[in-house]
């Protein structure tokens, strides 16, 4: 039976990188169940991605997007992993909008999906600066500090989840929460799930507005 997958993005001022991104992550939903969907978290934005959004639609049936989540990064993802349980996703594979992960890449996670409850992006080598590098390397330390587990990315948005595994933990979290993505993390590796670390590559962003994420 083909397994329905969710591809989750949130997004805010990409009108120079979303009609690209949606063209590069729109063919992974071949060969998945007709029910798999590509859904974008599109709240907020003051330039033209939603009017962008909207006409990709006409092209891309399953295109969904999601325009009541508020335009907070962390909030967005909740809503998005909610809204992709409700519709009974059997795995949920989140990345970001900005054009940073590559498409390519995700056929190496989808063939493991079977041995692991959880497989999450590993970015050794970054091009988005030390900065944020140096940001993740201190809630990686946090992340070990409160939660006693050794994690090599908390943060990396390129992430294949199994739904019911996520559904165990989403929602000990507020609607809000602005950092979920780390504590999903934190919760699959601390409470045993099985969890893979996958090195991907992360480019430069390619354009937008940059967000206070790492």
């Amino acid at each position: 039976m083909e397994e329905t997958l969710y591809i989750v993005m949130p997004a805010y001022n990409e009108e120079e990188t979303i009609e690209n991104v949606i063209k590069g992550w729109y063919p992974l939903l071949n060969g998945k169940a007709e029910t798999s969907r590509l859904v974008v978290a599109d709240s907020g934005s003051t330039d033209k991605t939603h009017m962008i959004l909207a006409k990709l639609q006409e092209n891309y049936s399953k295109l969904e997007i999601l325009s009541d989540t508020g335009k907070q990064h962390g909030p967005k993802l909740m809503r998005l992993y909610d809204y992709a349980i409700k519709k009974e996703a059997d795995y949920i594979f989140q990345t970001d909008s900005d054009g940073q992960t590559s498409p390519e890449e995700f056929d190496a996670f989808w063939e493991e999906r079977l041995k692991y409850d959880g497989i999450f992006g590993k970015r050794s080598i970054r091009g988005d600066g030390k900065a944020r590098s140096f940001i993740e390397k201190v809630a990686c330390i946090l992340v070990k500090i409160y939660f006693n587990v050794s994690i090599p990315d908390t943060n990396a948005p390129f992430r294949l989840m199994k739904t019911d595994t996520i559904k165990k933990y989403l929602y000990n979290l507020p609607d809000d929460y602005n950092l979920p993505n780390i504590m999903l993390t934190a919760y699959f590796s601390y409470y045993g799930e099985t969890v893979l670390f996958k090195e991907i590559s992360f480019k430069q962003r390619q354009g937008g507005i940059i967000r206070l994420i790492f």
